[in-house]
């Protein structure tokens, strides 16, 4: 968070305008195809992982007489409650910042051909064969796998420089869930391996591994162990990419928390830790030169309390605080900086729950993080955070969020800088096997005032397309684009499109 003390006036002012006019001009985006007819929430980092996501209601039939018993079947009853909840993120009320890859566009074109649970766990029509893979039975547990091979294009710019390719991509995706009568274990892998038939732009790979072990404890209480991993290339339009490389870093990152959430009458608290480990490796210049970057490497950790109060079902006030801190292997980096960090915050908000089609959070908050050089400032920022799930009728699903984090920097003399995201997703069932997803956002990144770096925003917005043949096959179709704006450099552009068929189980 990069709003120096000096300027903690005006970036309130600033960001009190910059998030009402976003959100009014997605609202507005939004509900125009609406009104045509109109999906759910994210996967990843995007939105809040705090929503559950229902698990949609199977074994429906085009029978009118059947479909409406199946209808009168759909509202979940105390036992299908307990079985939504096991397939929900960890940390219902109380979200950690999740490993995210550079690429902001990525993200979108795999959201946008993803098949996601719905807002309200129904499905848009009833027919029997339009039921998705039942996954593959394996003990206690069932596995759903998942492979999309596509084509694609990508057209890069930032100014007059130029960096296109032809590409083909092939995406893994797997859960593999429990089935018990108490507790659950989800555990969650996607892959994306990236060749270029043509071009030099880099060819962007990715895994990732997360594990969710739910643990139904005595007394309403619930706990989740997690663990995860991720590997990615930082993307060249990154702030902190080397310039002028051929090659990124590869990063690695693995990560593990424990969260705790109980109910005490009127009373909600949870609390949770989590602990990010990140390895850089050596960056390749275009003349063959290898930059290392082992001093970017570090260890961090975050604590998280939350306490809310429930005045009526529909609305919880809450206040959080949080303390984290980041420790770097190298007590210097190679520009001579110190840039282990210690943090604090908190904010007040407000729960709303409204039933099966309607809920989200609200929170306003500060966050001040200090440096161990006393030659990099100080960054203290005003926060808002907070999600949307809608459904405005069955079939169609819009989610919005909107999150606050600080981001470390690499410049000389720049420790950090905040980083305002505005993320919305519109999904409409155009037909029984015709899903479209429309998906976009924002984000200020928003530095000290007085550096040699200058605020930039980034615009981002994707459309996919996703056909499915029979249970068995989609076709996928999808379109990206993203803009990033500086005050003082070039513009970047990048465009990117793609078809491509999945295979699953």
């Amino acid at each position: 968070m990069s709003i120096g003390r000096n300027k903690a006036g005006k970036s309130t002012l600033r960001l009190t305008a910059w998030a009402t006019s976003a959100v009014l001009g997605c609202n507005i985006a939004l509900i125009a195809p609406m009104s045509a007819s109109a999906q759910s929430l994210p996967p990843e980092q995007s939105l809040d992982d705090t929503l559950p996501a229902p698990t949609p209601i199977s074994g429906q039939t085009a029978d009118p007489a059947a479909a409406t018993a199946n209808d009168a079947q759909a509202t979940p009853t105390a036992n299908q409650a307990a079985t939504t909840n096991a397939d929900a993120p960890p940390n219902l009320r109380l979200r950690l910042d999740p490993l995210t890859t550079s690429s902001t566009l990525d993200d979108d074109l795999r959201r946008v051909n993803s098949r996601e649970p719905t807002v309200d766990g129904l499905r848009a029509r009833s027919y029997p064969d339009r039921a998705d893979a039942q996954g593959i039975p394996l003990g206690t547990f069932t596995l759903r796998p998942s492979v999309n091979q596509s084509i694609n294009i990508e057209r890069n710019s930032t100014g007059p420089v130029k960096d296109n390719r032809t590409f083909l991509q092939t995406d893994l995706r797997s859960t593999l869930t429990s089935d018990w009568d108490r507790h659950a274990l989800t555990i969650t892998g996607e892959g994306v391996w990236q060749k270029n038939l043509s071009g030099s732009a880099a060819e962007r790979p990715l895994v990732t591994l997360n594990a969710d072990l739910r643990l139904d404890l005595p007394a309403n209480t619930t706990a989740h162990v997690t663990a995860g991993y991720q590997f990615y290339r930082e993307d060249t339009s990154d702030p902190n990419a080397i310039l002028g490389a051929s090659k990124q870093s590869a990063v690695n990152q693995f990560s593990t928390g424990l969260s705790l959430e109980r109910d005490f009458g009127v009373l909600r608290g949870s609390t949770a830790v989590a602990l990010t480990r990140t390895i850089y490796s050596d960056a390749v210049l275009s003349d063959g030169t290898q930059v290392t970057l082992s001093d970017r490497d570090q260890t961090a950790g975050t604590w998280r309390g939350r306490i809310g109060y429930e005045l009526s079902p529909v609305i919880i006030p809450f206040v959080e605080a949080d303390l984290g801190a980041a420790v770097y292997d190298q007590t210097r980096d190679s520009n001579g900086y110190a840039r282990s960090n210690q943090s604090y915050g908190g904010k007040a908000g407000v729960e709303f729950d409204l039933g099966e089609k309607l809920k989200g959070e609200l929170g306003f908050g500060y966050q001040h993080t200090q440096f161990d050089d006393a030659r990099l400032a100080s960054i203290d920022s005003p926060t808002i955070d907070g999600s949307l799930a809608w459904s405005p009728q069955r079939g169609t699903d819009v989610s919005i969020g909107l999150s606050s984090t600080v981001q470390p920097s690499t410049a000389p003399g720049l420790g950090g800088y905040t980083a305002y995201q505005l993320t919305s997703t519109v999904s409409h069932q155009l037909r029984d096997d015709l899903t479209a997803k429309v998906t976009g956002g924002t984000i200020w990144r928003d530095y000290p005032s007085g550096g040699s770096v200058s605020d930039e925003t980034e615009y981002d917005a994707a459309l996919g397309l996703t056909w499915g043949i029979n249970r068995y096959l989609d076709l996928t179709g999808n379109f990206g684009y993203q803009l990033t704006t500086r005050k003082t450099g070039d513009d970047t552009r990048q465009l990117q499109a793609g078809v491509g068929l999945t295979v699953k189980r």
